[in-house]
């Protein structure tokens, strides 16, 4: 990107739809809008109603829009849930230069060598993520443009999702006027704002605990070793909640939002609100440490199954970096210091460090922002009053989408 042009997040989360617009400066990023909607249609990570899912992104983006002045045409969208797939490959070109300095078109061909793999009708290549390079028979090399060889090969892996998962999520943004620029992985984006290049390398979870489940991936020498998805997480805490209290579930929400502590052992006492009782319009009170007693439970087993996930994904032992947070019910009080006691390992809670957006719930669609300025995607020149257009390198999916979503009907 060119200093000055600006590129849009999508990130539609069960609770919340979000587009953030980030400005270039130079190498860096700068957050200078944020829209946001309640998601209304989306259930446990997976879009249930089309029209009220456009609803939501339009309010999102109109949003966004009213905040900076500019129109978005087009925004990179996050993608995340079960049907997500990780899969190895290969690729192996020529270098094409005379000179045999190898260059972008070089990398661009290997890469798309790399996709050359025999998948199921029903799935679909999301994007591919180089492991390492390889340059004559030199292995890991991470970036191998200006060296000189004869033979290029790259070691990556396949992101893969269900074509109808895919197609209905570009559907809803379509129709509610947003091009889709390219479509993101979340975990893959939250990585590059929530870990360190030392938690990378070393080994460590990223669990992104969102409103209807929780995301849970592992980082190992620097890539994307594996990711799960547990269907369970915030939206349940609200449910305990207003049940524990008899009130209504937007009661319960507020309440949560407002006095929620994760930790018994923590709680006030002192600290006291009123919620109206259900069927009636009486109002009663509790304390902090009312309202902790039946959030700790369901915290403690929301990590519970966090440390199983990540022993079915085969990291039984303890990992180096150990895990890092984030999502909203992150923000409670408590809740990294709950998880570390849980998990019995380090538990950090990460929190973009960008200009105004200091929310954990923020890391997906500020993460999906920094992963396009750095990933191999390209953006045209930002036209007066709009949001840039971005390309990616190789292109054609929003064509390829509607060509195998016609095959498939």
């Amino acid at each position: 990107m060119a200093k000055g042009d600006y590129i849009v997040s999508l990130d539609i989360g069960t609770s919340k739809v979000r587009a953030i617009i980030g400005e270039s400066n130079g190498n860096s990023l700068n957050v200078i809008g944020v829209g946001s909607a309640e998601g209304e249609g989306i259930r446990h990570g997976s879009i249930v109603d089309i029209d009220l899912t456009v609803e939501s992104i339009r309010e999102a983006v109109e949003h966004a829009e009213r905040m900076v002045g500019i129109h978005i045409a087009a925004a990179y969208v996050g993608v995340s849930g079960n049907h997500i797939q990780l899969q190895s490959s290969h690729g192996v070109v020529a270098v094409s230069s005379v000179d045999r300095e190898i260059g972008e078109e070089d990398i661009e061909r290997v890469l798309q060598q790399a996709r050359v793999i025999a998948l199921p009708p029903e799935r679909e290549i999301i994007d591919v993520v180089a492991k390492e390079y390889i340059v004559d028979g030199l292995r890991g090399i991470v970036d191998p443009r200006g060296m000189l060889g004869v033979r290029l090969e790259v070691d990556a892996y396949l992101i893969t999702g269900s074509r109808t998962a895919i197609h209905n999520v570009v559907r809803c943004v379509e129709r509610a006027g947003i091009e889709v620029a390219n479509l993101v992985l979340l975990p893959l984006a939250a990585s590059h704002v929530a870990l360190t290049s030392d938690e990378r390398k070393l080994g460590v979870a990223l669990v992104d605990v969102g409103a209807g489940a929780t995301t849970v991936s592992i980082f190992d020498n620097g890539i994307l070793a594996g990711t799960s998805i547990i269907p369970m997480g915030g939206d349940y805490v609200t449910h305990d909640i207003a049940i524990g209290l008899r009130t209504q579930t937007t009661a319960a929400e507020q309440v949560k939002l407002q006095h929620a502590c994760a930790l018994v052992a923590e709680a006030s006492d002192h600290e006291q609100f009123r919620v109206p009782r259900m069927g009636s319009n009486q109002e009663v009170q509790f304390t902090q440490y009312d309202l902790a007693t039946i959030i700790e439970p369901r915290m403690q087993e929301i990590f519970a199954l966090v440390r199983k996930e990540v022993e079915k994904l085969g990291y039984s032992h303890e990992l180096p970096g150990g895990y890092v947070f984030h999502g909203g019910v992150m923000a409670m009080p408590g809740a990294g210091k709950l998880a570390s006691e849980e998990l019995n390992a380090p538990v950090r809670v990460a929190v973009p460090e960008y200009l105004g957006v200091r929310d954990p719930s923020f890391i997906n669609g500020v993460g999906i922002l920094s992963y396009a300025m750095r990933s191999h995607f390209r953006s045209q020149p930002a036209e007066a009053g709009t949001a840039s257009r971005p390309v990616r390198t190789g292109g054609g999916l929003m064509a390829r989408i509607k060509d195998w979503w016609r095959d498939f009907i």
